[in-house]
């Protein structure tokens, strides 16, 4: 899977981006998110590299990188995020949430009931340890 990374500034504000990388191999997604991600992102970038792997009919595994620059969902991203896991959710079998604010620990917890598969939160110090959980 190819490196891609998407941003956009907007009156002087910090770039929104979501970038796969180069972790990324076969079923497994890895990104990272920086900025506040935006119904874009989730269009050109997020839905898209996901729907390439459900291509290959395997099971997603994702492991997605919120270091200390994540600013969040811009609500249209969060109601693309839903959609797209309330109509994939027996497709996802795992999910690495790494870092973020402290509400996204509760949030991954309460999204774990809406799909099949298996969520794991991890700090950021624990990158590579997640990733390596994600893959296997």
């Amino acid at each position: 899977m190819k490196i891609v990374s998407f941003a956009i500034r907007e009156n002087g504000r910090n770039p929104k981006m979501i970038e796969i990388l180069p972790e990324s191999l076969n079923n497994l997604l890895v990104t990272k998110a920086t900025g506040k991600l935006t119904t874009e992102d989730y269009e050109k970038i997020w839905i898209p590299a996901l729907e390439a792997i459900l291509k290959n009919n395997t099971k997603i595994r994702v492991a997605c990188w919120l270091p200390p620059e994540f600013e969040g969902w811009e609500a249209g991203a969060i109601w693309d995020d839903a959609k797209f896991g309330i109509k994939h959710r027996n497709d996802m079998e795992k999910m690495a949430i790494i870092g973020g604010p402290e509400w996204v620990v509760w949030a991954t917890k309460l999204s774990a009931h809406f799909i099949k598969g298996t969520i794991k939160t991890f700090e950021n110090k624990d990158f590579q340890t997640a990733v390596e959980w994600a893959k296997t």
